[in-house]
């Protein structure tokens, strides 16, 4: 699904009306009927009331379109305008002149006992306040009102965005209408599917208000929500013949005394997600640990200093596999100890394959980032918001405040593509293409789940999947099968492990 930010909205609205000819009272004529469909699935089989609350903008021209439409099929509807009806101008003027001369009596500024009157009579409240020209906090008897609706019992029905929420990032501006649907129009905007705006929106309805396709199509539009027909899409395809040795080997660097779960559970994820060979290398005195634990999945040690972690000797025993094998993922229980951070730089400097750096190797790398410029092959970073805030030298809150646009910094910055992990992870080309995950699953909050995803993404890389499609692909199957894994187990309590042994059921899953 493609997003567009608001203020690419306004400019496909402009141009569809003045290089395309198609009158804004028409698309506006559109977007009310849409919304009018919306609140009528929500009334009583019996019928019932609807409150209209506009504003002066756009969003309550709609509004008073909506009004219209369902008066026109015998629905009571009350209309309420927090504006003076000659503070009105353009198509939201001549709508509401449209519904007065159908019948419909509009109040303009009503108190409060006169809305809370109304909010108590509704069974569908609509809320046409606000928007997505919002920029500051909301203020005065907007802010008031939206108050009021956290009393409100009927569902609400927000029109184009929730009245409060910043259309790109999500952010709430001080207060928001919390939506039990919402009807955007032409294209999703990024603030409705990025948290915490994406709490506020209900059902997402994407409604055709027949902008022109073209304008629709435009390559501008960068950002997209990842969909199960883009992850076929983007998926290598396999031959019935296919063995072993075709379908990639994924190297596993990492592990410290303490620590050693992490690379395994990234080598296991590596399998599961489909790698034909897995190979985990860890400081030697972990190898015979490992070597138990795992089944399917080899072993190496490696040289390890005094403290038990890995140490500079690792590298030169590593170089003849960095030229054998498919896909490196480099960091998970890798530790800060002894000299990790100058491996790690060597490693990045050196692997002449795709390389997923995560976990203590985002930690080294956030020091000397500037040997991520030195790489020839394609690198994915997947830092947690607290390892983004180490490599960009940002407050948590910065990053979370408007995560899309960090994650599209730190990929230009970088030079590699970035999974900033979350609800609604965000994957970032250093070209500016971006995805969304839809998933936000509560019970991966858990330790463990960031090293499966990255053997997940080294599988897909070690498969042949292009590195962007390895991360938005990656990303989208962790997710999914955190959902089965949540519908097999429970919504709380399920562990990594659990999660990358459904890792096949996920595949099966979006295959169906």
């Amino acid at each position: 699904m493609r997003l567009a930010t608001a203020e690419q909205m306004r400019e496909m609205d402009r141009r569809t009306v003045e290089e395309y000819g198609l009158p804004g009272l028409v698309l506006m004529e559109n977007a009310g009927r849409a919304v009018a469909d919306a609140a009528w699935d929500l009334l009583p089989e019996e019928g019932g009331r609807v409150l209209i609350l506009a504003g002066k903008g756009n969003n309550g021209g709609d509004g008073f379109v909506a009004a219209r439409h369902l008066a026109a099929v015998g629905v009571e509807v009350a209309v309420m305008l927090f504006a003076r009806l000659s503070d009105l101008s353009g198509d939201a003027a001549i709508n509401a002149h449209y519904a007065e001369r159908s019948g419909l009596v509009i109040i303009e500024e009503p108190d409060d006992q006169t809305v809370i009157g109304a909010l108590e009579l509704a069974d569908v409240i609509v809320d046409g306040l606000l928007g997505t020209g919002l920029l500051g906090e909301v203020r005065g008897r907007v802010r008031e009102v939206i108050e009021l609706l956290e009393y409100a019992t009927a569902p609400i029905v927000a029109i184009d965005i929730p009245s409060g929420l910043d259309a790109d990032t999500g952010k709430v501006l001080g207060a928001a209408v919390e939506a039990e649907v919402t009807c955007t129009f032409g294209l999703a905007k990024p603030g409705l599917v990025q948290y915490p705006g994406k709490a506020y929106v209900g059902e997402l309805r994407v409604v055709d208000i027949q902008l022109p396709p073209a304008l629709l199509a435009d390559p501008a539009f960068e950002t997209y929500v990842t969909e199960p027909a883009d992850c076929l899409a983007m998926l290598p395809s396999r031959p019935p013949d296919a063995h072993k040795g075709d379908t990639g080997h994924v190297l596993v660097i990492g592990g410290a005394p303490g620590l050693a779960g992490a690379p395994s559970m990234t080598g296991v994820a590596a399998a599961r997600a489909g790698a034909g060979l897995v190979t985990v290398a860890v400081p030697a005195p972990l190898q015979p640990l490992l070597a138990t634990k795992l089944t399917e999945v080899m072993t190496l040690g490696l040289p390890a200093d005094d403290a038990g972690v890995l140490a500079p000797g690792a590298l030169d025993a590593l170089r003849d596999w960095l030229g054998r094998v498919d896909a490196v993922a480099l960091g998970p229980g890798l530790s800060r100890q002894g000299q990790v951070a100058e491996l790690v730089a060597a490693l990045v400097r050196e692997t002449p394959v795709p390389l997923v750096v995560d976990a203590d190797g985002l930690n080294a790398l956030a020091a000397q980032p500037r040997v991520l410029h030195e790489r020839q092959a394609p690198t994915i970073l997947t830092p947690h918001p607290g390892e983004m805030s180490r490599l960009l030298d940002m407050s948590i809150a910065e990053i979370q405040g408007d995560r899309l646009g960090i994650a599209r910094d730190a990929a230009e910055r970088f030079s590699a593509i970035v999974v900033l992990k979350g609800a609604a992870t965000v994957i970032a080309d250093p070209g500016g293409e971006a995805w969304i995950n839809p998933f936000a699953n509560p019970g991966m909050a858990s330790g463990g789940m960031g090293d499966v995803l990255t053997g997940v993404i080294a599988a897909l890389l070690a498969g042949g999947a292009d590195p962007l499609s390895a991360a938005v692909v990656g990303v989208y199957l962790h997710g999914l099968a955190g959902e089965v894994a949540a519908q097999d187990l429970g919504p709380r309590g399920f562990l990594a492990l659990e999660v990358a042994e459904r890792l096949p059921a996920a595949y099966r899953r979006l295959l169906e």
